[in-house]
């Protein structure tokens, strides 16, 4: 992108629709069975670059409200930008659109499926296994990206050339 105002824009934009969705449904964002909506734009990266910023930077804003806090904040946050630049890089190098999107899906469902279940684990009484949260937690990220992240994926791409061009 060359304009650098409308890519700052961009990042800002994404970081913003991820943060407020997360928040505005605050009750199935956090804890060990979520279904964050939010999540659904982790398939942003497989085209459009200014979301790996923007998506890490909406994570880190929302995990500040997480019950697991500051542990949430880092691991949740760190789990977001390395499947943002999984994705990110499947999609500049992968023409397949078929195995773009599996990519696109299962990078963050199973980083986040692995990651998260430390922090969640951290502050909860509850007497769970590291590997049934992870599960709970890959089977929400899962169903978003794949009931809400590939549509969006099939909206978005036909304009994403338009837009990065500017």
């Amino acid at each position: 992108m060359k304009n650098k105002t409308l890519s700052i824009t961009y990042t800002a934009i994404i970081a913003a629709l991820y943060c407020a969705l997360t928040l505005a449904l605050y009750p199935f964002s956090y804890g060990p069975m979520q279904f964050r909506v939010s999540e659904a734009l982790c398939i942003l990266p497989l085209f459009f670059p200014q979301s790996v910023v923007g998506l890490t930077v909406g994570c880190f804003l929302s995990n500040i409200f997480s019950t697991a806090g500051p542990l949430d904040m880092v691991l949740g946050t760190l789990a977001t930008l390395i499947a943002a630049l999984v994705s990110y890089v499947a999609g500049k190098y992968i023409k397949n659109t078929f195995l773009r999107l599996i990519i696109g899906v299962l990078s963050p469902t199973l980083f986040n499926a692995f990651i998260i279940p430390f922090a969640i684990l951290s502050i909860t009484e509850i007497m769970q296994t590291y590997f049934i949260t992870a599960m709970w937690i890959g089977i929400g990220e899962l169903v978003v990206l794949v009931v809400l992240g590939i549509p969006l994926y099939f909206a978005l791409y036909p304009i994403s050339n338009k837009l990065l061009k500017k």
